[in-house]
């Protein structure tokens, strides 16, 4: 009898601690350019403040074709740790035209050190830890997404 009490107790509890996207987001293709090479990856897009706050938290892997965007809309600095992060990754911060403008390589799971980058950014890039270091990705690369501004070579969006 203990048994079926102890069960609904437990998935009452589960139920209430995951987050209501906890269903997976809708995926979207995402480029990264560096220089003559393109490198795909699909990912999920965080751009509500629940979903930013919960990112990749709980998760026990990531494919190295995979990855996070979190849009937060207007520009800022955000403060991003690695709470409830199980795995390794590596955070690309982007303006609004796509350019990636610093890099936190292989940041540290469930470390709560803020990683900030020093200038305003429309959104991050999330990835498998030391992907970007093995795909030769540095910052100055440009991200295709519909998240940015495109700017061709004339000054034009």
């Amino acid at each position: 009898m203990l048994r079926h009490v102890c069960i609904p107790i437990l998935s009452a509890a589960l139920a209430c601690t995951l987050p209501a996207f906890a269903d997976p987001m809708a995926v979207e293709s995402l480029k990264v350019i560096s220089g003559e090479t393109e490198h795909s990856f699909l990912v999920e897009v965080a751009n509500d403040a629940d979903e930013i706050s919960y990112g990749l938290m709980n998760r026990e892997s990531l494919d190295a074709d995979r990855g996070m965007l979190f849009d937060f809309g207007d520009p800022r600095v955000p403060s991003m740790y690695m709470k409830n992060t199980l795995i390794p990754l590596d955070m690309l911060f982007i303006d609004s035209d796509g350019k990636v403008q610093m890099i936190a390589r292989n940041a540290v799971p469930g470390s709560l050190r803020l990683i900030s980058p020093p200038v305003p950014v429309k959104g991050v890039l999330e990835i498998q830890g030391g992907l970007a270091a093995s795909l030769g990705i540095q910052p100055g690369d440009r991200v295709e997404h519909p998240v940015f501004t495109t700017v061709d070579a004339d000054g034009a969006e």
